[in-house]
């Protein structure tokens, strides 16, 4: 069983996409998502800095655009995997890989999705650190102890916590024993109740897509890692995620559950790779950074 993976915030480097501009009519979608999205993808992914691209409002469509554009070139030819997942806003492009919206419909959520939690941020300043390492329940603990949440279980021995920035000190100063805190470069505390201000803006955005379809292939989500076979279930779910915890740890032991034997990740790809090498040990993986990777995907696929 192969499962494809759309990555998350954070998985943006300036100047990703300039391959994927070379395949034959990248440049026409791009510009196409760059409309439903409002945002300049081709300029961002090609020219913008770091700085400029890790804005949430710019972050978000660039790392779902690319991750459409991959799973159509990987796609093109009739090869289909056996699952989609997405980490946090990668659910977006799992969406459209899995059938339930158009591309289109996709970057216009996303750009929406983006902009309403950039929003969100901008009310109280918070932020998100991640805790790699040490025991989970100790873990929790001291993120408790330090009035934050834990907005991300991304498996492989990682949790990212969120709040406020003077939680978010005292953690790193007293980290859990055989743990490092790592601070995210993030706008906000994303998947906490601080992103509640943004579910009305996205809820009105998902109630204006017209045509809406049942998954044609296995959805995996965040909220507690089971399939979904309701395409107005996966939007429902999209709205609710963005004030809750991911939960990547539960999709990687559903994944197993089910006998994966291979993980391809789409563009802009790495992150979850490296958390499938820990949390999944010895399942070949792929990660689809640029379209040189597409051959080896396609191998794992035809395998």
């Amino acid at each position: 069983m192969i499962v494809v993976v759309c990555p998350g915030q954070g998985s943006q480097t300036p100047g990703f996409l300039s391959p994927w501009l070379e395949l034959d009519g990248a440049a026409e979608r791009l510009a196409a998502f760059s409309d439903a999205a409002q945002v300049d993808l081709v300029a961002h992914g090609t020219e913008s800095d770091a700085d400029t691209i890790r804005d949430t409002r710019i972050a978000q469509p660039l790392i779902v655009a690319a991750s459409v554009l991959a799973w159509e070139q990987l796609t093109k030819d009739g090869a289909r995997p056996d699952g989609v997942a997405g980490h946090s806003v990668g659910e977006i492009a799992a969406l459209v890989a899995a059938g339930v919206i158009s591309a289109e419909a996709g970057l216009g959520l996303v750009g929406v999705r983006g902009r309403a939690m950039a929003d969100a941020a901008a009310l109280v300043e918070t932020g998100m650190s991640a805790v790699v390492g040490g025991v989970e329940e100790q873990v929790l603990e001291a993120i408790a102890a330090n009035h934050l949440t834990p907005a991300n279980y991304n498996g492989g021995g990682q949790i990212v916590a969120a709040g406020a920035l003077p939680g978010l000190a005292a953690l790193a100063e007293s980290a859990p024993r055989g743990a490092r805190v790592v601070p995210l470069q993030v706008a906000g505390a994303f998947h906490t109740a601080y992103m509640a201000p943004a579910q009305a803006e996205l809820q009105t955005a998902v109630d204006g897509i017209v045509d809406v379809s049942d998954p044609t292939l296995p959805l995996w989500t965040n909220s507690d890692g089971t399939t979904l076979d309701s395409g107005s279930r996966a939007l429902e779910l999209i709205v609710q995620q963005v004030a809750s915890p991911v939960r990547w740890d539960l999709c990687m032991a559903s994944f197993a559950d089910r006998g994966v034997t291979g993980i391809i990740e789409l563009a802009p790809a790495g992150a979850l790779v490296g958390l499938a090498k820990r949390g999944l040990k010895g399942v070949p993986s792929v990660a689809v950074k640029t379209p040189e990777d597409l051959a080896a995907a396609l191998e794992l696929l035809a395998a």
